[in-house]
């Protein structure tokens, strides 16, 4: 139960959020299905913007802050990776009406561009 983090592509190896920091991110969610299969995507950042939020606050699922900044030794900047996120890191058994089940196992697809207003290089 909790997360797991595929490393698509490295980051800068050394710059790293820490509780507290403003992150910006890309994503895209999609639900897992029983056999551990991709789903149906539902939330994506992708053409919309990326995403700011504070990390290790509380602000998003708990699946993004322990992905993001204690998993594997946490994401460093420009890192994109794949989070499995079982539902008890995620939305529970409350799920999110209309779009998420209860007790859903995520997967998200991220990638860290920017902390405390310093953006990856290229990003």
């Amino acid at each position: 139960m909790g997360v797991t983090k595929q490393l698509i592509s490295p980051g800068d190896g050394a710059t790293k959020a820490k509780a507290g920091d403003n992150i910006t991110m890309e994503y895209t969610g999609v639900l897992q299905n029983a056999d551990g299969s991709r789903g149906k995507q539902f939330d994506s950042s992708v053409g919309r913007g990326d995403f700011n939020t504070s990390i290790g606050t509380d602000r998003v699922i708990k699946g993004w802050d322990e992905g993001i900044l204690s998993v594997d030794g946490g994401m460093t900047l420009g890192e994109k990776a794949t989070l499995t996120i079982t539902g008890d890191y995620a939305y529970g058994d409350r799920g999110f009406p209309g779009l998420i089940p209860p007790n859903a196992t995520l997967i998200f697809d991220v990638q860290l561009k920017a902390i405390n207003g310093k953006r990856a290089p290229g990003l």
